[in-house]
């Protein structure tokens, strides 16, 4: 059965949340229908909606920027003549003065299922704003692309807070966005007027190619669902000195440094047997990014079996290897991360500097992991009266 988005659900079955109310759209090129429309255009052009104002997040409304983190600053829209707010920019939140003369306040952005994708913060800071000012905040439900069952990694350590993790979450945490502002709203005690419009036809079991939507990059360094599925765990290379495969055309499946022996590195890979995984020996030379424009040995990672991969086992392994195989060269890089936060990148990305203690102390994946199974049964637990499907 083919899958409904939230913003299909809504303009269908839901119009009357809408309907004669001078509203603002949180956006991305994702955010579109079955049919390839964009949210903005849909709305702009329906007769019965009043379409005010977009706000664009990390990466822009309609993809402006391309690298990691480079900011953006607001413009109008050519195609609608709306003024279009960067909440990735001077302003993470938005501000009263944006959300002037709005009544409702809709997001409708596709995430990844990665505590550290941006996105869900700028939910979170938008329901927040939404609540200082008493308007609704709605939000149009998507999948997540890389199922809504399985969970993984350490949960946040508030100490380590930050734009690329404002709550205790899991790194894998298995929850649709409606889900987690769900989430956000009760557990972490925002306080919106909050609605989610459900999707229909969504089993948590699937993966994005299983629900007959189709894909649109949601950044421009998640380009396939196979990048997002191994996103969880290579991200954590941004921590560090090595490429996390940024600047080439396989973007988080391809990951190396200028001293690592490809070779070497496959065979100290394949005495981990990690699950549902084949890592195959490559050269690479990335076009921007760290490294660019040297030639870098390392890997790609090609997923045999999602069902029982471990995205982030898997990055914790390919961590320890290249620390291990440094020759003198790996390091961690320094703070600051997302320009304010002042620990150490990797440490943020965990959400926890024991991981980092513990790659440096020798300790095996399987020995780290164990460490926070506890506080995973606690977030399952929690997570359980929020989810929707």
């Amino acid at each position: 059965m083919k899958v409904k988005s939230g913003l299909e659900i809504l303009l269908e079955k839901k119009l009357d949340l809408i309907s004669g109310r001078r509203i603002g759209v949180i956006a991305h090129p994702a955010s579109i229908d079955s049919n390839y429309s964009h949210i903005v255009d849909l709305l702009h052009h329906h007769p019965s909606v009043q379409l005010a104002a977009v706000f664009g997040p990390q990466h822009g409304a309609r993809g402006e920027t391309q690298d990691n983190m480079i900011e953006w600053q607001g413009f109008r829209d050519e195609r609608t003549g709306l003024p279009v707010y960067s909440l990735y920019g001077e302003h993470r939140k938005p501000t009263p003065e944006m959300l002037s003369g709005l009544d409702l306040l809709l997001f409708d952005l596709q995430d990844v299922g990665a505590r550290y994708y941006t996105f869900i913060y700028t939910m979170a800071l938008s329901m927040e704003a939404c609540r200082e000012v008493g308007i609704d905040f709605v939000v149009l439900d998507r999948p997540n692309p890389i199922n809504g069952v399985d969970i993984e990694g350490p949960v946040l350590d508030p100490s380590y807070r930050s734009f690329v993790g404002l709550y205790p979450l899991p790194v894998r945490h298995g929850m649709t966005v409606g889900e987690l502002a769900l989430y956000f709203n009760q557990e972490m005690g925002i306080g919106c007027r909050l609605q989610v419009v459900q999707m229909q036809g969504w089993d948590r079991h699937h993966y994005f190619d299983q629900t007959g939507l189709p894909w649109i990059l949601p950044s421009p360094n998640i380009p396939t669902l196979d990048s997002a599925l191994v996103y969880p765990g290579l991200c954590l290379l941004e921590g560090t000195n090595v490429s996390e495969g940024r600047g080439t055309t396989r973007p988080f499946e391809f990951s190396g440094a200028p001293w690592i022996d490809p070779y070497r590195l496959v065979e100290e890979l394949s005495l981990l047997d990690l699950p549902g995984v084949h890592f195959r020996p490559v050269h690479f030379i990335p076009t921007f990014h760290k490294w660019a424009g040297k030639l870098i040995g390392g890997v790609q990672i090609h997923v045999v079996d999602r069902n029982s991969y471990r995205p982030f086992r898997t990055g914790l392994a390919l961590v320890s290897l290249y620390r291990k195989l440094r020759d003198g060269q790996f390091r961690w890089n320094d703070a600051p991360y997302e320009y304010e936060y002042q620990l150490l990148p990797f440490d943020i990305l965990c959400g926890t500097n024991r991981i980092r203690e513990q790659i440096e102390a020798g300790l095996p994946p399987d020995e780290i992991e164990n460490a926070w199974r506890s506080d995973l049964d606690s977030f399952l637990q929690t997570r359980r009266q929020c989810l929707l499907y």
